[in-house]
């Protein structure tokens, strides 16, 4: 097979022809089913190494002009899949490596989770007044706030990653929280199990 892109930050057996990347990303957009930000279409193919990012961006731009993909909206900034993109998408996937699909399907899974935790788990970072950054975490059941908690942290730094830690799993946070209020020796426990 003829190499027609650069590979810089592509693992073995990332993508390495640019029709392959275009068929990628056709095959990505037919699979989530809805609209989808460009910056996590190309995030999500990044993290995984499997094409070179500026290949993905002309590859996106390449199918845009072919009518195989489009912006959603007026911001450019949701792509969903057309059907001349779904045709290539169905008739070409088998072109990549069922390794490379897979790679690809399982990583658009835990993106759209991850955005689904912290849609309903929002966290806001404020400048605290003589310095400092107040962080609050709001978790909820999707539909109501089960808690809100403040805390208080030295920097930006330790901030986002208070943020990050918080969305790998809120719901400890609130297991903890609440166990200590309660006061229950068993259910403070069994909340800070795992925390090593």
């Amino acid at each position: 097979m003829d190499y027609n892109v650069f590979t810089d930050g592509i693992e073995p057996g990332g993508l390495r022809n640019k029709e392959d990347i275009g068929i990628l990303i056709c095959f990505m957009l037919d699979n989530i089913k809805k609209p989808f930000l460009k910056d996590d279409l190309v995030e999500i193919i990044q993290e995984n190494a499997l094409a070179n990012y500026f290949e993905t961006i002309s590859a996106i731009s390449e199918l845009i002009e072919a009518g195989n993909i489009e912006y959603t909206g007026d911001k450019n900034d949701c792509l969903k899949i057309t059907q001349n993109g779904k045709l290539v998408s169905r008739q070409l996937n088998t072109n990549l490596s069922l390794s490379v699909r897979q790679k690809a399907v399982r990583s658009i899974m835990s993106l759209m989770e991850r955005r689904r935790v912290e849609n309903e788990n929002p966290v806001t970072i404020q400048k605290a007044d003589g310095g400092g950054y107040n962080v609050t975490f709001r978790i909820t059941d999707g539909m109501r706030d089960l808690m809100s908690l403040t805390l208080f942290v030295p920097d930006i730094t330790e901030a986002n990653a208070v943020k990050r830690t918080f969305h790998k799993n809120p719901q400890r946070l609130y297991s903890i929280v609440l166990a200590g209020v309660i006061g229950e020796p068993d259910m403070i426990a069994d909340a800070l199990k795992g925390l090593k």
